[in-house]
């Protein structure tokens, strides 16, 4: 059966008897039907709820399967009758339409209902790109009528949940402006990033719209719109509470990219499993350099966070991939090219060694795996002392992934090592991550980002954690290098400051906020049929 057929075919539970499970009253839930609600109310942070960071080695465009592994291993911990709670993003609808697909999991691993999930859900990314697309025609209004506050450049993106590369040039008349996709707008950062509703106020008062003829940034709070994106945002701030297939309750909040944004669900969402669970598993998007780096050293930071464990997903296919198979090939049988691959997970795992975090590497098995390439990646594992465990969760749903959670239960995190001092100067702050993390033996900085490194520096905005957005498939800002690339430049091509989210985002190489759809995207099969949604994935 295909992933829709599977969720439309599986028992769910009311969500009120959900919540209910987890001592959620059913008044301080807002009902989307049946099978969805938001919840009202938080607690504090229960003192021994442990949380478990899922992340992967770097990705391959045939998916690795980090949120299949998720809701796997939170279906076992619950099959081992511990109360779980699986924490995770809102899939964009641009991948869903176009190349990745939908992201609920797959198979036997999956959060219920897909359809809705995957599309609309309970408007939270509508009114995430409403309320930025609002700044933006409040600035332009603003400047219709006689430019009060003197903005020379407008800074401030317009935004859609859609993948459309024409929208990355647009020509308003007086000016041209790109879009980015909402996942990667600023609104979406802070939205995750803050810790209560008179935080998100503060957040959205405090992003910078442009700047003045004396060269001063000029703020969201200088429009007096505050109220008015609050009144589309408070309700999209509670989290959403859905369920797997084995009724075990997610919440699923937020959905920035880690590519092009921090990549983790949001705040809010993390702290509220917390509250009602003593496990709460989640993930952080694409390869540990980007989604796990951006986890710690973002959101841990301003959360207060510290993740029991990590567990590092590897896929056979990804280490054939980084070994130097071409994805026409990665079913052959290739050793050689395995083993190659091992230097990817290596590297992985021992830069997430260095937050000083529990590290559990996992095989996402699938069924063209051959018996004896496992073999070798556990002799592999074995030989380096690593944790190691495979997960089957995809076939077997809860069940095949009851190893895993035997073996993060016990695990215990006292702290997180950032990679930076949050007082350090950007170029440093930027040169640690580029050369640690990723391995580059040179970091170059455009004319551009010079001049916006200056800018920065004279208004003292500095002091700020830093989000790089590069692409997912390589160390580098090269897409093609994959494995693990030697003696290897990165550029900084632009920078911009997210002042409301409280980071600085560096762009290295040619990297997109607006992504384009694929020759063959995912809109050519998707289709309504007797009522019914059919070949969303």
């Amino acid at each position: 059966m295909s992933d829709i057929e599977i969720s439309k075919s599986c028992m769910k539970k009311d969500i009120v008897s959900v919540a209910e499970g987890l001592g959620i009253k059913s008044d301080d839930l807002v009902l989307y039907g049946k099978y969805m609600a938001k919840i009202r109310a938080c607690g504090k942070i229960k003192k021994d709820s442990k949380l478990i960071l899922v992340t992967a080695i770097s990705p391959t465009p045939l998916g690795e399967g980090k949120t299949t592994v998720s809701i796997g291993l939170g279906d076992a911990l619950k099959k081992l009758n511990k109360n779980v709670i699986v924490a995770l993003r809102q899939p964009s609808m641009g991948p869903v339409f176009g190349m990745k697909g939908g992201a609920t999991g797959g198979g036997y691993s999956q959060v219920v209902p897909m359809e809705n999930i995957n599309l609309h859900f309970t408007g939270d990314f509508h009114a995430i790109t409403s309320a930025n697309n609002l700044i933006s025609a409040a600035i332009d209004n603003h400047i219709y009528f006689g430019n009060k506050l003197d903005i020379k450049n407008v800074l401030f993106k317009r935004c859609l949940d859609v993948n459309d590369r024409a929208l990355r040039n647009v020509d308003l008349g007086d000016r041209n402006e790109s879009f980015t996709i909402t996942s990667a707008s600023e609104i979406m950062a802070l939205f995750c990033l803050a810790t209560s509703i008179d935080d998100l106020r503060d957040r959205l008062g405090s992003i910078i719209i442009g700047t003045n003829s004396k060269g001063e940034y000029v703020y969201v709070r200088d429009l007096h719109l505050e109220g008015s994106l609050m009144a589309l945002l408070k309700d999209a701030f509670l989290p959403n509470l859905v369920q797997t297939l084995e009724n075990t309750p997610v919440i699923i909040h937020g959905g920035p990219f880690a590519n092009i944004a921090h990549g983790c669900n949001s705040l809010v969402a993390t702290k509220t499993a917390l509250s009602y669970a003593d496990y709460v598993v989640t993930e952080a998007g694409f390869g540990a350099d980007l989604g796990a780096e951006k986890f710690m050293d973002i959101k841990c930071r301003i959360g207060r966070l510290v993740p029991d464990s990590v567990v590092l997903v590897v896929t056979i296919k990804a280490l054939k991939y980084h070994g130097g198979v071409s994805k026409e090939n990665i079913f052959d049988k290739n050793v050689s090219a395995l083993i190659k691959g091992f230097e990817n997970l290596d590297k992985h795992y021992s830069n997430l060694k260095r937050f000083g975090v529990n590290v559990l590497v996992c095989l996402n098995k699938f069924d063209t795996d051959r018996n004896d390439e496992v073999e070798i990646l556990q002799k592999h594992c074995e030989d380096n002392n690593y944790l190691f465990s495979i997960s089957t969760a995809y076939f077997d749903g809860g069940s095949g992934a009851l190893d895993l959670a035997s073996k993060v239960l016990d695990l215990k995190g006292d702290s997180v090592n950032y990679l930076y001092d949050i007082n350090d100067d950007l170029v440093k702050k930027v040169n640690v991550i580029c050369r640690e993390i990723y391995g580059a033996s040179e970091v170059l900085f455009s004319e551009l980002s010079k001049h916006k490194l200056e800018f920065i520096k004279r208004n003292n905005l500095e002091k700020l954690p830093i989000c790089i957005a590069k692409t997912q498939y390589s160390f580098s800002d090269d897409k093609d290098k994959v494995g693990v690339p030697k003696d290897f430049s990165v550029t900084v091509h632009d920078i911009d400051v997210y002042n409301g989210a409280g980071f600085i985002t560096i762009l290295l190489g040619n990297i997109m906020t607006m992504p384009g759809l694929s020759r063959h995207p995912n809109y050519e099969v998707i289709d309504v049929i007797d009522g019914e949604i059919v070949n969303l994935s």
